[in-house]
């Protein structure tokens, strides 16, 4: 389980594609423990395991279907990656509960800055737009965030500027695309509703 605070990041230093798999080595600041290899860590949101670990430098394996739910299908050397180690027993929860279990990607429409507060607006499939709701949780890249207004086409997040700072949602542009995990909450209520 994660919470969505980021506060370290990292740069992709090399990307290894298979026919129906990646390896991801990731070069952070990240403070892990000598025996972190099988660790979760929380790479744009989604829960990837540690493989590697040489110096700076975290190696991460992603199946077929990570590559497929998430913005790693189109990952580049040099991107910024938000990452979070995953929560334990005691630690504060500032954000909100995610498992980084990404559930699909979202792609930007438009990016609106208001003062210093960048509103951005967000496309999604069809399919995915019950699990959106007003003033409700949602993860984009690992960030804990809320939906401020949801229409039929989109949602929108506002981004305050120590959030910005800290993650590499200052580096979108429109066309991106960013990892959602919806609120998991939300969708179990969904689930046994339907």
């Amino acid at each position: 389980m994660f919470n969505g605070i980021i506060k370290n990041t990292g740069t992709i230093k090399y990307i290894k594609k298979k026919k129906k798999s990646m390896l991801l080595t990731i070069q952070s600041n990240l403070k892990l423990k000598k025996n972190s290899l099988g660790d979760s860590i929380s790479c744009n949101g989604v829960c990837l395991t540690l493989t590697s670990k040489k110096n700076k430098m975290l190696t991460f394996y992603l199946s077929n279907e990570t590559i497929k739910r998430s913005n790693f299908s189109k990952a580049k050397v040099g991107n910024l990656i938000n990452m979070e180690k995953s929560l334990r027993y005691g630690d504060s929860i500032s954000g909100h509960y995610t498992q980084g279990h990404v559930d699909t990607v979202g792609k930007i429409l438009d990016i609106k800055i208001i003062d210093k507060t960048w509103i951005i607006k967000i496309n999604i499939q069809r399919q995915f737009n019950k699990y959106v709701t007003e003033k409700a949780s949602i993860h984009i890249n690992g960030v804990s965030l809320t939906i401020s207004k949801k229409k039929n086409k989109y949602f929108e997040i506002n981004i305050i500027p120590h959030t910005l700072k800290l993650t590499n949602l200052k580096n979108l542009k429109p066309k991106n695309l960013v990892n959602i995990e919806f609120d998991i909450f939300g969708k179990y209520l969904h689930q046994i509703n339907n």
